[in-house]
């Protein structure tokens, strides 16, 4: 189900644009459907025939995203794996003081060396609604006030969809701007499109490294973009905004945490308005790559800073479950399916 064809639903029913409207919004707050105005109860303010289609149109939206179960961690975080309508299978997680972190397709084409999500490639594009959905379910579970686009694919691969997911977010969803996060590795279309929405959301730029050759083969499919010509973009978009951007930087053991990384890293973004979040690598089972060790990571936030680079070490959500991106999907594939966990409201 798209957007336009929703509305032409609804339309078909009988419903005027301001009944669409609260339609839509209460189902993304979360609300029922039949939820009226402050003013005037459902049947007072809803057509008829639209009330009475109410429950099938519940249904079809319910299934939009079907959580098939939920992996609680110890930092208050949930790794969720969602089923689509067609039988695919993606990942949300509920993150720490109310955020959620959804993915915007089913694979990734980008590849990147460290993501289990680029293993499986791209199998498609996930729908604006689709998006929606998964925040809906995040909020019947607990308060959602943040909505970073983190999750399995690249968001600018999906780019119409995002966009529209990030405008309903926005105007109806009651979620602030600079609470909506666009991340991504990096690609033209999202320096040209994003200063012109009605809602402009943050921006998180995955780079990983300042050596352009070593990006290449980290992330081996992404815009062959220098990591300067992407440090002076995304800078021009936080200033246009007014919120910083997001460097995000995955923490690889002797690969990109040494001292002349860290160098360049402070010279790259000395004097720009952006905040460095450090990754330690979620290991993957049979993975070369490893994490720093704790000592290193408390060394390489301590110099960064030092600098003048406002930096922060972000642990991935739940990796206490195994569950980084596209873990929780890898191993579903592979094992027969068991009966959904009951979902259970968060105090």
């Amino acid at each position: 189900m798209q957007l336009t064809h929703l509305h032409q639903r609804l339309a078909d029913l009988g419903a005027l644009p301001v009944h669409r409207e609260r339609i839509i919004r209460s189902w993304i707050q979360g609300k029922p459907l039949s939820t009226g105005t402050s003013r005037r109860e459902a049947q007072h303010f809803l057509p008829l025939s639209v009330r009475n289609a109410l429950p099938q149109l519940t249904a079809d939206l319910d299934n939009l995203a079907r959580i098939r179960s939920q992996h609680p961690g110890a930092d208050g975080s949930a790794r969720l794996l969602v089923d689509l309508p067609d039988g695919q299978m993606i990942e949300s997680v509920l993150l720490p003081r109310d955020g959620v972190c959804v993915s915007s397709q089913v694979g990734c084409a980008v590849a990147c060396r460290f993501c289990m999500t680029g293993k499986s490639g791209l199998l498609r594009q996930v729908s604006s609604l689709e998006i929606v959905a998964q925040v809906v379910q995040a909020r019947r579970l607990r308060p959602v006030k943040k909505v970073v686009f983190m999750g399995m694919g690249e968001p600018a691969h999906n780019l119409d969809n995002v966009l529209e997911a990030i405008d309903l977010l926005g105007t109806y969803g009651g979620i602030g701007h600079k609470n909506l996060v666009f991340s991504t590795v990096g690609d033209l279309r999202v320096f040209e499109r994003l200063p012109t929405l009605r809602v402009k959301p943050a921006l998180a730029l995955s780079l990983h490294t300042t050596k352009a050759d070593l990006r290449e083969h980290l992330l081996p499919k992404a815009p062959k973009i220098s990591p300067r010509d992407l440090a002076e973009l995304s800078e021009d978009y936080a200033r246009r905004v007014g919120y910083p951007i997001q460097v995000q930087w995955t923490l690889l053991k002797d690969i990109n945490d040494g001292q002349e990384e860290l160098e360049a890293l402070a010279d790259l973004y000395r004097g720009k308005y952006a905040v460095i979040n450090l990754i330690p690598f979620n290991s993957l089972e049979g993975d070369h790559y490893q994490r720093p060790s704790g000592e290193r990571i408390v060394e390489i936030v301590r110099h960064l800073n030092s600098r003048g680079i406002l930096t922060k070490v972000r642990n991935s959500a739940g990796q206490d479950v195994d569950g980084g991106c596209g873990q929780l999907r890898a191993r579903a594939i592979d094992t027969p399916r068991k009966p959904r966990i009951p979902l259970t409201q968060s105090e």
